[in-house]
């Protein structure tokens, strides 16, 4: 008999909140070989120029792409939560354009490709689903794209904080409003092109509307209709399924 892994199931959450899944697909998404692996935070998990022959879920922690300028700089390009897998274009792109690195220690699963083809091939539904969920990823990076270029860093940050919130409960992972964001203002500046002194006196801004609460790593939503206003932000471009209204 093939090997359960319930670390699957934050994949499995994950999928079923862009489309559903029939029982032999979560069967089978549980059977998935994989390699399990802790990693300290601020940690590398795949650079740009390496060519890897596996995918990585993240089943515990958070991640991010991001870029380097040949000064240093970083760019942060997407935030990556349990179930997503965000390298999973090197199924097809055999050069990683980009780096893949931990924010929090985080705990990953290492999928081969190999497997994940033979998954695909037998389950060609789930390869479907692996697709729309490029395709919401290119959906989420026009968005941000129209951040950095179009709103003021109020709305950015606003924007990203209500797209956290509903991607977070969508995978059930988030309280009512509240949620753990794990992230630095100097994280947050990285992936919104701002200072880190501009992030500071936004959420301050942010705090004294009464939008937002941020106490540690657990942010609240005080006023949802406001902060969605704040951020002109519609979900829409998420393409959720199981999506609660908030």
């Amino acid at each position: 008999m093939d090997a359960i892994h319930p670390q699957t199931t934050a994949l499995i959450r994950k999928l079923e909140s862009i489309a559903p899944l029939a029982p032999e697909e979560k069967a089978a998404l549980l059977r998935l070989p994989l390699r399990l692996k802790t990693v300290a935070a601020d940690q590398d998990i795949v650079r740009e120029g390496d060519t890897p022959s596996e995918c990585c879920l993240v089943v515990e922690g958070f991640a991010c792409r991001y870029n380097t300028t040949a000064e240093g700089k970083r760019q942060i390009l997407s935030f990556h939560i349990s179930g997503d897998i965000p390298d999973l274009q090197s199924l097809h792109l055999s050069v990683m354009d980009h780096n893949l690195g931990t924010l929090v220690p985080s705990k990953l699963a290492f999928i081969q490709h190999d497997d994940l083809r033979s998954l695909m091939r037998n389950y060609p539904r789930l390869g479907d689903l692996f697709w729309r969920d490029t395709l919401i990823d290119a959906a989420i990076f026009r968005q941000w794209i129209v951040g950095l270029g179009r709103r003021e860093a109020h709305g950015r940050i606003a924007h990203l904080l209500c797209e956290v919130l509903v991607r977070l409960r969508a995978v059930e992972l988030a309280e009512d409003h509240a949620f753990t964001l794990p992230v630095t203002q100097a994280e947050l500046a990285g992936a919104l092109g701002i200072s880190t002194v501009h992030v500071n006196r936004v959420l301050q801004e942010l705090r004294a509307e009464n939008l937002i609460a941020w106490r540690g790593n657990t942010l609240k939503v005080l006023d949802w209709e406001g902060l969605q206003k704040a951020g002109e932000f519609d979900p829409t471009y998420l393409h959720l399924v199981k999506h609660e209204a908030l």
